[in-house]
């Protein structure tokens, strides 16, 4: 893991390298109001009324995590950009995920035949995008009429408590111990977003790492000031609080 800049560098510099890969196990996912229904879709599977689904959310909201499980369940394939219209043709009714739809070089004739293959089988489908099917970049109706008969389920953050519960879950992976009153500080402070709470943890670690020390409320606040900066913001490291590292 590639350590911080040092403190002679720039903190709008910082170079961040998310190497690190979360647990996706099924009883690692974090339910809350913003994601329950969608949630609850995959853990119903196979008792779907309906073969297409469609998970749409910010960054880091969950959506790859649920089509792992998905796919542990159902034993699905994840589709390539390249193998829609193959996997359409081939027929069948092994379930297929289809990830970031909406933004990968998906074959728009392809995705076209696979929707309507899976109408017309009955094959489980999982779409995951970020953008609602209005924002995604087709060349046809065709194909977004085929999208608009998925369920579609939104993920989002809704409150304080998922957003602790986030980095509980990123600290946890990494086996480290974090005050409650620290992530406290982070979610009262922070821009929310569960992309932000990604960064935010790793940034941390790398730092507390740096340092030789536990992740610590001046560390918080380091995290802070550098994603501040980033973010085109002004420093307000006048404002630290380090009563904690006394």
């Amino acid at each position: 893991m590639a350590l911080p800049a040092s403190p002679e560098e720039p903190k709008g510099q910082l170079t961040l390298e998310l190497g690190h890969t979360p647990s996706h196990d099924a009883a690692d996912f974090l339910v809350g109001e913003g994601n329950e229904l969608a949630h609850g879709r995959i853990m119903a599977f196979p008792h779907w009324p309906d073969p297409v689904t469609l998970l749409v959310g910010p960054a880091k909201s969950g959506k790859s995590h649920l089509a792992r499980i998905f796919a542990d369940r159902s034993g699905a394939r994840y589709a390539g950009t390249g193998d829609l219209e193959a996997l359409a043709t081939e027929g069948g009714v092994v379930p297929v995920i289809v990830e970031d739809v909406d933004r990968l070089d998906y074959d728009e004739a392809g995705l076209f035949h696979l929707l309507n293959q899976s109408m017309r089988e009955q094959r489980p489908i999982l779409l995951t995008a970020r953008e609602d099917i209005a924002n995604w970049p087709l060349a046809t109706d065709d194909v977004r009429s085929r999208a608009r008969r998925a369920t579609a389920y939104a993920l989002e953050l809704t409150d304080d408590i998922q957003l602790s519960q986030m980095f509980v879950k990123l600290f946890g992976d990494r086996q480290i111990k974090v005050d409650p009153r620290i992530i406290a500080y982070l979610v009262a402070r922070m821009e929310r977003s569960a992309e932000e709470v990604v960064i935010l943890a790793d940034l941390m670690d790398r730092l507390a790492l740096a340092k030789g020390t536990a992740i610590t409320r001046s560390i918080a606040a380091d995290a802070l000031d550098r994603r501040r900066i980033a973010h085109g913001g002004a420093s307000q490291e006048q404002d630290w609080d380090t009563e904690d590292d006394e």
